[in-house]
């Protein structure tokens, strides 16, 4: 599963841009996760979005 760092994440959307439907930001900048993050299909775009956030917000959980 993919988890992000709230204090680090800043709301700029790009893993909303890459992968939206895994990542969702709300009305209030909150960033949020679906549970779509668990199907394999999405897990190459992830890994893109992982490298692309500008605050190095997100990252795999263990």
């Amino acid at each position: 599963m993919v988890e992000v760092d709230v204090d680090l994440c800043e709301a700029n959307g790009v893993c909303v841009g890459l992968v939206p439907d895994v990542f969702d930001l709300s009305d209030d900048d909150e960033l949020s996760i679906s549970d779509a993050a668990d199907r394999p299909e999405h897990r190459s775009m992830i890994e893109v979005a992982i490298a692309s956030c500008p605050r190095a917000a997100l990252r795999w959980s263990d």
